[in-house]
């Protein structure tokens, strides 16, 4: 096996078993975090999903209660993310509101795909739902405050990601 090769092999290993990012795996082989990404979608190309094999172990390994947990755990980094446009782009108030009610809409439906898998992300689910609801009905029913409601429920958000995720 060439050096490339045995790299490629130890980088999917690294995936999947010890469940490592693509940018850890890329520091500590000394490659840009694009090479491994590429090898990743080289090999799915070719019929080696890591992402599967990876879930495939988790599940075999430690159940789906722990996967379901990790998909939300990566949903609310990116929730977060969004979040942190929202407060330092230059997006309109109306425009944010609307963001929210749609990350709010997304967070309430991808609680609800897992809520059958792991019963605390039901939880979360029904929390999310009663936001989205009072962002929507804020909008529809008092514009006037949507500046005042959007500074308070971004950090509520966090605090309901917090209280329902630990």
């Amino acid at each position: 096996m060439s050096a490339p090769d045995d790299l490629r092999r130890k980088a999917r290993s690294d995936y999947i078993y010890r469940r490592m990012t693509l940018a850890t795996i890329a520091v500590a082989y000394g490659k840009h975090e694009a090479t491994i990404s590429r090898w990743k979608k080289t090999a799915q190309e070719a019929g080696d999903d890591w992402d599967k094999a990876r879930s495939a172990h988790v599940i075999a390994g430690e159940g789906v209660e722990v996967v379901v947990s990790q998909v939300v755990e990566d949903f609310m980094i990116q929730a977060q993310a969004i979040l942190d446009e929202i407060k330092t782009g230059t997006h309109t108030t109306q425009e944010k509101v609307g963001l929210l009610v749609s990350l709010s809409d997304a967070m309430t439906k991808m609680a609800a795909s897992a809520k059958r898998f792991a019963p605390k992300v039901s939880e979360l689910g029904v929390a999310q739902d009663v936001m989205a609801k009072l962002l929507e009905f804020v909008r529809e029913n008092f514009p006037q405050h949507s500046a005042v409601i959007l500074e308070i429920i971004e950090p509520f958000g966090e605090r309901l990601a917090e209280i329902y995720t630990t």
